[in-house]
């Protein structure tokens, strides 16, 4: 690169000094600038400098055309100013000589990242130094076939992008069909309601507030259960039914301003279908360092819509682990993230006995755990989810504090819809899970050959060859020729000129 370009890094003007930015009419570009830009041209940033900032700083003001590449933070960022502009210092920029066609570098160095990255170097982070930059490879074409080169590598990227494009819409339909599906669960319009079939049927069912009464009843025996043991351990055995009144009745809803339901379902909330002896409560605060073989503890990342991801799961001391007793998992609660990633659903499986849970993921240990599959897709439906949005607390760490969570609104259909719901709503999730791997497989393919294309083109395969055109080396020997102090001339003068041009006048040099 430095054989043929002129390599000029970056500044940025003392931000103490505010007339180094304010009003400043110098385009001036941050690798932050480029996160997510997707255009091949880019005139502004998201701040000016003035020309004072320019002048007492180590910005340089370069001229239309030079490609500008990202050298930190990180590397690999590549855009042509489409006008003059600045850099601060996280860039190397290539000011090309005539007979090298600017488009081509621009392709050419989104290949040839890889090749920047192992010239870089640094402890904090990578940074590639000018010095390092300008011994990045450059394959020359002849200036002819630099254009068709670009021609062609825009073509085919055309219809990459095109592809890719589509793709993303079957992502986007793939979501709406997911949210729909869970959607119609939550409102009894999935699979046929339970008190419909027992009529066409001409049998009884239990009806969704018996069930209720049902799961408050064993709620409480299981916590009177709980606590005479403790007494009878302490070798406190009760003398009267006093120690019963300390019992916590649930959290009741006003269902005054909830939808209607079906025909025999109701509304029911967190706190009543969880055991009070393992109450609705969040994990380990403070996780500490990885510890080898420590206690695994799964963070918001490690819950999504309806699946644990347990690849990356973070082991802790178990010491800090067991000072949040109630958390270790036994399996078949319902795990919510109420922090960081807010509303993930996720049921806990036999395989993460002994887990632990962070401060960003709540539990729910039902009474009836059967109940969590049906349950778990009822609390991951938008219904659901927008009530977890609409009651998040905080302003720089948002998320749901436990009391409200007990108040979170649960439509509860009889026990034997409730497995008809989980056994349509796997069945249909299942199939959009398959096309959604399928489209994410296909991604991945696209973004293979979009490098297979550039790879191509930088090796001379992509385009025919014309013998007509000027050879490479003829070009390469002008460049050189016209290079004064290791520099080319005609570069060096547009920088020259470019850096000293002031309130709209040339200055001739």
């Amino acid at each position: 690169m430095g054989d043929v370009n002129v390599v000029v890094g970056g500044g940025t003007p003392s931000t103490a000094d505010l007339s180094n930015y304010e009003n400043g009419e110098v385009p001036w570009i941050t690798p932050a600038d480029l996160s997510g830009y997707r255009e091949k041209f880019i005139g502004r940033g998201q701040r000016n400098i003035t020309r004072k900032g320019l002048e007492n700083s180590g910005a340089r003001l370069m001229p239309r055309g030079t490609v500008l590449f990202s050298s930190r933070a990180p590397i690999g960022y590549v855009a042509i100013a489409a006008n003059e502009l600045a850099t601060n210092q996280g860039f190397k920029s290539f000011i090309p000589p005539e007979g090298i066609f600017p488009d081509y570098l621009y392709y050419y160095l989104q290949r040839a990242k890889d090749q920047a990255i192992e010239l870089a170097s640094g402890t904090t982070f990578l940074e590639i130094s000018g010095t390092k930059a300008a011994l990045i490879p450059l394959p020359i074409a002849p200036f002819n076939e630099q254009q068709r080169i670009v021609s062609e590598i825009e073509k085919q990227l055309t219809r990459l992008d095109a592809a890719v494009a589509a793709l993303k819409r079957v992502q986007a339909n793939l979501k709406r069909y997911r949210a729909s599906v869970l959607k119609a669960a939550c409102e009894g319009r999935l699979v046929p309601i339970e008190a419909e079939l027992a009529r066409k049927q001409g049998r009884d069912y239990e009806p969704a507030d018996q069930l209720l009464a049902r799961i408050l009843k064993e709620r409480r025996t299981k916590w009177e259960e709980d606590q005479l043991a403790k007494m009878i351990a302490a070798g406190k055995p009760p003398k009267d039914d006093d120690w019963k009144k300390k019992y916590s009745e649930p959290v009741a809803l006003d269902t005054s301003n909830l939808p209607k339901l079906p025909e025999g379902w109701i509304w029911a909330s967190a706190d009543q279908l969880t055991d009070e002896t393992r109450a609705i409560t969040y994990g380990v605060i403070k996780l500490g360092d990885d510890w080898l073989n420590g206690t695994p503890v799964l963070r918001s990342s490690d819950v999504r819509h309806l699946r644990l991801e347990l690849d990356h799961v973070k082991c802790i001391k178990p010491v800090i682990a067991e000072k949040y007793a109630r958390t270790f998992l036994k399996g078949n609660e319902i795990l919510i993230t109420v922090r960081g990633t807010l509303g993930g659903v996720a049921i806990v499986p036999e395989a993460c006995r002994g887990f632990n849970i962070s401060r960003e993921v709540a539990m729910l240990s039902l009474v009836c755990p059967s109940l969590a599959p049906a349950l778990a897709e009822i609390i991951a439906s938008p219904q659901c989810q927008n009530w977890l949005l609409l009651n998040t607390v905080g302003i720089a760490y948002t998320g749901v504090n436990i009391e409200r969570l007990k108040q979170l609104p649960i439509p509860l259909p009889p026990m034997e819809e409730q497995a008809r719901i989980h056994s349509a709503v796997d069945r249909q999730l299942t199939v959009g899970d398959r096309l959604q791997n399928s489209v994410a497989y296909e991604l991945m393919r696209l973004s293979q050959l979009r490098q297979s294309v550039l790879q191509a083109a930088f090796e001379g395969k992509l385009v025919s060859q014309d013998p007509n055109d000027e050879p490479a080396s003829v070009l390469l020997e002008r460049i050189r020729s016209e290079r004064g102090n290791s520099v080319p001339r005609a570069a060096a003068r547009q920088l020259k000129l470019a850096r000293t041009r002031k309130d709209g006048l040339e200055v001739q040099i």
